[in-house]
């Protein structure tokens, strides 16, 4: 098999939904002709683990090299105190932190971990026949590491866009001296890449419109996927249960917020009070102290069911035990992961969005009910259609050939290709 280094800060025992595409492309890359070595971390530092995931890639015999300590120790740390997570901060305190990082550290604080990266990456290549370097971020310090690599050993290198750099909406340049700095370096990295690639077209747009050099064909997308494996592994249930189950699944960070959701819940039991002993509104994941206490002013707390955060395979399982999921997203700038996994479970959907692409993606399964973002009486109105769907056995499902569009192993066969192009182009 030709070896492929892969620089990824974010890996497994790491959780959450930033982990899963680029554990997935190591799990199914050697199906493809590709041994990847993994250069990762082993820092404490996170929101949330999930051990498990790992597991995934036992059969698979790839190695992980990691640049800290003994990842037992932290595992070990984290099993002692009895939980896989850490204290989710508030959305104010996410602002000061990132605005404080912003000004110290460029282009992440992730820099801090450069060093000890090429330190370790160049043992790897210097030990292994590495024939391609690919790197995902965020933390965009990854491209940093994979461009110096490739520079000292005239390898090709790939780098992989999960979200904008200069135009992402939620980064903070406290001066236009930062902002400046951060566009000299994409732009050099931009350069030197043998291919980038990015989750969706507007992504695609934006780079191509920032930055002259890079022309179209430059660009590939493969978007985010789901891995069937998950879902034929999960227990799902093959009976309507007496419950009416609307799931979301993963975080709230930056502006999201189930507030909207939770009025027209709200709205929808008000008017359908009977529905109060039926309707479950699941939420797999960390919340704030802020939702919990929306939850209780709506007096929500009986319809609510918060897991907290769960292993991968047991949030797939709920899934797969839902009637509806639901998800939003304020902005068109990139796909979240969790929409896809909603496809690989083939559920009706309620997607509030802005109109544009990721809206008309949830039409074209062919089972969601899609609105505006803070529209609480479309909400409502949603989930009562649903609702009524659900009593009479007639929810809709996602078209499987939609779905067959996104399965991560063939969206591996992509990543593949494109190693072997910049391997013919070096």
């Amino acid at each position: 098999m030709r070896k492929v280094l892969v620089v990824a800060y974010y890996f497994p025992p790491m959780g959450l939904s930033g982990v899963q595409r680029t554990l997935k492309f190591v799990k199914y890359l050697p199906e493809h002709g590709w041994h990847p070595l993994v250069l990762t971390t082993n820092s404490p530092a996170y929101y949330a683990y999930d051990d498990t995931m790992l597991d995934e890639l036992d059969s698979e015999n790839i190695t992980i090299y990691r640049t800290d300590e003994d990842i037992t120790k932290y595992a070990k740390k984290r099993k002692k105190k009895g939980n896989t997570t850490l204290k989710y901060p508030s959305r104010a305190n996410q602002v000061i932190r990132r605005a404080l990082l912003a000004t110290v550290f460029q282009p992440d604080s992730r820099i801090l971990w450069k060093k000890s990266a090429l330190k370790t990456a160049e043992k790897i290549i210097e030990e292994n026949e590495i024939e391609a370097i690919y790197a995902t971020a965020p933390p965009f310090t990854d491209f940093l590491v994979a461009h110096e690599l490739a520079e000292k050993y005239n390898l090709p290198f790939i780098v992989d866009y999960r979200d904008l750099w200069v135009d992402n909406a939620f980064y903070i340049y406290p001066t236009p001296f930062h902002r400046s700095y951060a566009m000299k370096l994409e732009s050099r990295i931009l350069k030197k890449a043998s291919k980038v690639i990015v989750i969706n077209r507007f992504m695609k747009e934006a780079l191509i419109k920032r930055y002259n050099h890079i022309t179209y064909n430059d660009i590939a997308i493969i978007p985010h996927g789901y891995d069937p494996d998950d879902f034929t592994n999960a227990q799902a249930l093959t009976e309507q249960s007496d419950k009416f189950v609307i799931t979301h699944s993963g975080l709230f960070p930056d502006d999201l917020t189930p507030e909207y959701f939770l009025k027209g819940l709200k709205a929808f039991l008000d008017k359908n009070p009977n529905a109060k002993n039926v309707v479950e509104a699941r939420f797999i994941g960390i919340l704030r102290k802020e939702h919990l206490k929306l939850i209780e002013k709506l007096d929500l707390q009986k319809v609510c069911k918060l897991t907290g955060y769960i292993p991968h395979s047991d949030a797939v399982e709920n899934l797969m035990e839902s009637d509806v999921l639901w998800m939003m997203i304020t902005n068109n700038i990139a796909t979240p992961s969790r929409m896809y996994e909603y496809f690989g479970a083939g559920k009706a959907m309620i997607v509030c969005a802005p109109e544009g692409n990721i809206r008309d993606l949830a039409d074209s399964s062919g089972a969601a009910y899609t609105c505006g973002v803070k529209d609480v009486a479309s909400i409502a109105y949603g989930i009562e259609q649903y609702y009524q769907l659900w009593k009479h056995k007639k929810l809709p499902s996602v078209d499987a050939e939609f779905a067959q569009q996104f399965d991560r192993k063939s969206l591996t066969g992509e990543l593949s290709r494109e190693l072997m192009l910049s391997l013919s182009n070096s």
